[in-house]
């Protein structure tokens, strides 16, 4: 039976050919502290060819060697262990439900690998991971070299199999696409939720509390990275994850926070007033920032390249900037001197898919690559003015907007997978404080929530 991680084997061992043998290790558990995990993720390329979700295995790709052309390497069946973690799949499972040819315990890993790699001339892994795994690897494709006295034959030829992974995941397949529409539909209902239950006295962790009750109540596995929920002057820290603060009457919130769904995460940002009114200032900046990321979104098209959408989106910041008085002179000069960057200092895009900062290239050859239908990118401008920044007029400053989108690159007009979260500013102030759908404040006698 054909599924896609079948699919994605086949095709990722056409790109190599007969006499290629591929490594592709799974993750690890990784302490927390003392006897505790973190929750397991599995390694992204890993389960885009498998599905396979346990710790510790390995995925051995043999293009033509009949019977063996997809072997597992799984954790062995424990009656013990898995009475406290859990039912693994063992080698009977990884064939009949994973589609491998064979399986191994992890164990027999470097001596059936040494084995694989008889006759075969290329050799493809990732080095510089994990160096205990990289020695095994190596003394196995090295066999030939190192103990010469066998006769054996192996590969001389080394590559890294994540250049074509990159690619094929870079260009999603219709499954992908199918979970990635799942996952923004899921993180943009819950910014509308934040939105709805928003009001001036609850605290950053209560919003982050209900997107994230929202992304795991709609079938969302985990989150795509560390929601940011950032009040007032956190909103020009770009990364500000503390979410501890107390929202106050009159300042913005900036949530930017995705969900994982079947580990393709969706990546939204939304800017809105606690109050449920922008300001006049507050409002000015807003509007620059939405007029750059719509005009950037129509961009993202096959005769344009990410740098293209970036160009674009820094003549339009660095214009509304001038027009509302948060820089002086001319755009031109503005841009080659980079002032732009007192208050725009980060990239427009990155690519989205299994990891929130995908995998792919952006430049080919020297030149930076036209996107093509199946790139899905996120469209981010932003304007950041610091709460102590002398040089900005007194009423931007502690100002900070960024509004994020999911873009899908079609043969047409792009695709926003993130359309349903409300962006335009009657639509934001009609939703915020409106009252939530799925989420009620919690409030414990006695407890401090702030």
């Amino acid at each position: 039976m054909s599924t896609p991680f079948a699919r994605r084997r086949r095709h990722l061992m056409d790109a190599y050919g007969t006499g290629s043998i591929l490594v592709i290790p799974g993750a690890h558990m990784v302490s927390r502290n003392s006897d505790v995990e973190h929750d397991f993720r599995q390694d992204s390329d890993f389960w885009f060819l498998t599905g396979f979700d346990e710790p510790d295995s390995l995925l051995v790709l043999a293009p033509g060697r009949e019977g063996e052309e997809t072997v597992l390497f799984v954790r062995p069946r424990d009656r013990d262990a898995e009475t406290w973690t859990g039912r693994r799949a063992g080698v009977e499972g990884a064939v009949a439900d994973y589609g491998a040819d064979k399986a191994f315990l992890v164990d027999a890993f470097e001596v059936e690998l040494a084995r694989l790699c008889e006759n075969a001339k290329q050799f493809c892994f990732t080095l510089g991971r994990d160096p205990d795994l990289d020695q095994k690897v190596i003394r196995a494709a090295r066999r030939h070299r190192l103990q010469p006295r066998l006769g054996l034959d192996g590969p001389d030829h080394w590559s890294d199999p994540a250049v074509v992974l990159g690619e094929m995941r870079l260009h999603k397949d219709d499954e992908a696409l199918a979970d990635m529409r799942r996952a923004a539909s899921i993180t943009a209902h819950a910014h509308n939720e934040a939105m709805r239950l928003s009001a001036a006295g609850l605290g950053e962790r209560e919003l982050q509390a209900a997107i994230e009750y929202v992304f795991k109540a709609a079938g969302a596995d985990r989150v795509g990275y560390s929601s940011i929920v950032a009040a007032g002057a956190n909103a020009t820290i770009l990364h500000y994850n503390t979410n501890r603060m107390q929202i106050g009457a009159q300042d913005l919130v900036l949530i930017d926070a995705g969900a994982e769904y079947r580990y393709q995460s969706a990546d939204i940002t939304r800017t809105f007033p606690a109050s449920g009114r922008f300001t006049p200032a507050q409002r000015l900046v807003y509007e620059v920032v939405l007029h750059a990321q719509k005009e950037a979104i129509d961009a993202c098209r096959t005769d344009k390249s990410v740098q293209d959408v970036h160009d674009l989106t820094v003549r339009l910041l660095t214009e509304g900037m001038v027009r509302i008085g948060l820089l002086q002179g001319e755009v031109a000069a503005l841009i080659a001197d980079n002032s732009f960057r007192r208050y725009y200092m980060h990239r427009t895009s990155h690519w989205l898919g299994m990891d929130v900062h995908d995998v792919g290239t952006y430049r080919a050859k020297g030149e930076w690559r036209p996107l093509t239908p199946g790139m899905v990118l996120t469209i981010e401008p932003g304007l950041y003015v610091a709460e102590d920044d002398e040089k900005a007029p007194v009423e931007f400053r502690g100002i900070g907007v960024r509004i994020e989108d999911d873009v899908l690159v079609t043969g047409g007009a792009p695709e926003v997978l993130t359309a349903e979260c409300v962006k335009e500013i009657h639509d934001i102030e009609a939703m915020v404080g409106s009252g939530p759908r799925y989420v009620s404040r919690v409030v414990l006698p006695g407890a401090r929530l702030d």
